[in-house]
């Protein structure tokens, strides 16, 4: 068993800890439904202030850019200098700027509030998880971070079924009510209940390593985002990727050289690192692709409103965050390394079934089975995911630990929807071709476009026909995406059971390593424990 917490950064309050988790938790779905709930009100967006599409996606990735390439320095900024004053200044922050947001009257001063509030989101998504993994106690660990897990899937449904009420009802501005609301309850029991922990700082702060790792994962996540919109050979998007992968070899190379880096990159020969970093990715490229076809598919093919579509992914979060609470239970039994197999091998199988039965006929029916199964499998990947990843840093690392894990999510989904969706788009794009052509350059071309687009001009044409086409071709290429995305997930599984350790081999679930990744630690004279301040 891997040493536990020291004593003096331990609440031994139970009630305070459920008040810390609360806080926490309510800060995870402010920054995650910050994102899921503006892509409902993107078409509401651009009429009411005159922007083109590509601003609009500017106002939605600007975010997610932010938040993703700020992760990894500002989890090390908590670590070294407290954890409750980034949490703090980050939550201000987010709440400043989504008011502002929500006020914008232009899409110029929206895309750079919008850019703020990431930044803040940076602040606090990574203290979020490293707050539990330094302060709570080993049996409450396990029990906290599973819960923490699900509501890091289930915020962004939140979200997005929140957003498309309002949408339905009020005006855009008003998506931005639930991030600031949640945000503020964080905030106020965040000063209340949260200890500042923080660690005795060794070296000097990496900041080469920081600007390194902040330029790769932001240029990464901006190619990602911008190949299925702009073109994968458009000049953003390969100066995006090449950008992204050169800054993050300088990145792997420098940190080798360094006594105290940003990050152990040589931690990833630690296989329970590798392993929960993995499937974790897998995991979120598959939901955040979800989110999107699913959608699409509920509004576009079986004609749903909006908060209708958006209320189909409910069984999702209904069985996905009660199994994420009992994953610990079920991985002491069984091990990490079961509980990664079984659960990736339910998400290939639950994307097969959706790729096997869902049709325009069959409905919300059709796609329902591959979806209990698919909740299932994601309910047991992402807290033993997660723990494999904060259990193999040590305590002092927890910032950099849970913004690892934090910036492997928003790879991953990034990954998904640019992958996933393009295989989407191009099979139906190759299926309702021919329908496409025959209405001429203009109106064809917007067809061949999405589903969305096809949907219109059908509507607008008053041809059934030509609906029932488009309709069919998003099927045709809704299979090809579930069985990309089922081969993704069963690769998992299988690389997990290759490669994940044994449970004899495994640290105590929810335990945070010493530094597991050294089998033989040369003896060390032993660090002050982490300070806690109240």
């Amino acid at each position: 068993m891997t040493p536990d917490l020291p004593q003096s950064t331990v609440i031994t309050d139970p009630r305070r800890r459920r008040l810390v988790l609360a806080a926490m938790c309510s800060a995870l779905i402010a920054v995650v439904a910050a994102v899921s709930g503006l892509n409902v009100a993107q078409m509401h967006l651009a009429e009411d202030l005159g922007a083109t599409q590509s601003a609009v996606l500017w106002v939605i990735n600007g975010y997610t850019i932010a938040l993703a390439a700020l992760l990894l320095p500002i989890g090390a900024v908590g670590d070294r200098y407290g954890r409750k004053p980034v949490l703090l200044a980050g939550l201000v922050l987010f709440i400043a700027a989504s008011l502002g947001s929500a006020l914008s009257g232009s899409v110029a001063l929206l895309i750079t509030l919008r850019v703020l509030a990431g930044v803040g989101a940076a602040m606090v998504m990574p203290v979020t998880l490293s707050v539990i993994t330094s302060t709570f106690p080993g049996e409450e660990r396990e029990r906290a971070i599973g819960i923490w897990a699900g509501f890091a899937g289930a915020g962004g449904i939140l979200g997005v079924i929140v957003s498309s009420y309002i949408v339905d009802n009020v005006t855009w501005p008003w998506v931005f009510a639930l991030p600031i609301a949640v945000a503020a309850l964080s905030l106020l029991l965040s000063i209340r209940n949260v200890p500042d922990t923080r660690d005795e700082p060794v070296g000097a702060f990496d900041t080469v390593g920081s600007i390194l790792s902040a330029v790769a994962v932001g240029a990464l996540v901006l190619g990602l985002h911008e190949g299925p919109e702009a073109g994968w050979t458009a000049p953003i998007t390969l100066a995006g990727i090449a950008v992204g992968v050169a800054a993050g070899i300088a990145f792997v190379a420098y940190e080798l050289r360094r006594d105290h880096p940003l990050l152990d990159v040589g931690l990833f020969r630690h296989r329970m690192l590798a392993g929960g970093s993995l499937a974790l990715l897998s995991v979120f490229a598959v939901m955040g692709a979800l989110f999107l076809v699913l959608i699409q598919f509920m509004q576009a093919v079986l004609g749903y409103s909006a908060i209708r579509a958006s209320l189909s992914l409910l069984p999702l979060a209904m069985i996905m965050m009660p199994l994420s609470g009992i994953a610990p239970v079920l991985a002491k039994r069984t091990g990490i390394r079961a509980l990664l197999v079984v659960g990736a091998a339910l998400v290939a199988a639950g994307l097969a079934l959706m790729g096997v039965m869902a049709s325009a006929e069959g409905g919300y029916w059709s796609v329902m089975p591959g979806l209990l199964v698919l909740s299932v499998g994601i309910g047991l990947c992402m807290t033993p995911g997660t723990t494999a990843i904060t259990g193999s840093l040590p305590v002092e690392d927890q910032g950099v630990a849970s913004a690892l894990n934090d910036t492997v999510r928003e790879l991953g989904t990034a990954v998904g929807v640019a992958l996933i969706g393009s295989v989407l788009n191009a099979g139906y794009a190759a299926s309702v071709s021919s329908s496409a052509d025959a209405l001429g350059a203009e109106a064809g071309g917007l067809v061949k476009e999405g589903v969305g687009q096809g949907v219109a001009v059908a509507q607008a044409t008053g041809s059934p026909e030509l609906l029932d086409s488009v309709r069919h071709a998003f099927v045709d290429g809704w299979n090809g995406a579930m069985w990309l995305s089922a081969g993704i997930a069963l690769a998992t599984a299988v690389v997990a059971a290759v490669v994940v350790p044994r449970k004899a081999d495994e640290p105590a679930f929810g335990d945070t390593a010493d530094h597991p990744a050294d089998p033989h630690p040369t003896p060390a004279t032993p660090e002050p424990a982490p300070a806690l301040v109240d």
